[in-house]
């Protein structure tokens, strides 16, 4: 059996990132949730991740930890799952959006941390964070407008690069960031995922309150 280890479902986007794939992708897997930041937590964390992060995934006497190189995982694991584009071309694009995110958009990841329960309107944008929301729209724009003959997600079907934006999605929700059609459009798609309502509903239900992820506006 495949164990997934992830953080509180409120707070830990990279958690949810593999959780979600796993998911959609049908995927079976034993869930172990390890609350973050407490006391002990970074011990039982370093029982399944030589990193003490989560992420972490157990499969067939395998440790795989960071959430892109669990999905690569998957992908390779699976590749009648879909978790890539069938192009060749399609796929070198997925991958360097789904890279860009894994990498980048610091602006964001520093001021609007995931937060199930947030819901408001953020108003402190700096150049920075302004930046790094119009680079992530810029690139939901032009994949819904390259792909949406597909199907509703950036490359049709859902994949990797969905899963790594999954994320965002909740992060412009909780804290009203303003987008276009394309993107609102693509955002709703993203929410329709049943098993992404199923995270949120338990990410609010949870009890444990981290501070620095806490947002005012």
């Amino acid at each position: 059996m495949r164990n997934l280890v992830i953080g509180n479902k409120n707070y830990s986007s990279w958690s949810l990132r593999p959780w979600l794939l796993m998911k959609v992708k049908d995927v079976s897997f034993n869930e172990i949730k390890i609350p973050l930041y407490i006391e002990g937590s970074k011990r039982e964390l370093l029982k399944y991740s030589p990193s003490g992060k989560v992420p972490a995934l157990e499969f067939e006497g395998t440790s795989i930890w960071d959430s892109l190189a669990i999905c690569e995982y998957i992908a390779d694991v699976y590749p009648e799952k879909g978790c890539w584009p069938a192009s060749i071309n399609d796929r070198a694009l997925a991958r360097s959006i789904s890279n860009e995110m894994h990498s980048g958009f610091f602006a964001i990841r520093n001021t609007l941390h995931m937060n199930c329960r947030k819901a408001i309107t953020f108003k402190s944008i700096t150049d920075e964070l302004n930046s790094d929301i119009a680079r992530i729209c810029e690139i939901w724009r032009f994949c819904r407008q390259q792909y949406s003959h597909n199907g509703k997600f950036l490359f049709g079907e859902f994949t990797i690069a969905d899963a790594m934006y999954a994320p965002i999605v909740l992060r412009f929700t909780s804290y009203g960031i303003e987008v276009g059609e394309i993107e609102r459009e693509y955002m709703n798609n993203i929410f329709s995922i049943t098993s992404l309502q199923e995270w949120i509903l338990e990410g609010i239900q949870e009890k444990e309150h981290i501070a620095a992820s806490e947002v005012e506006a």
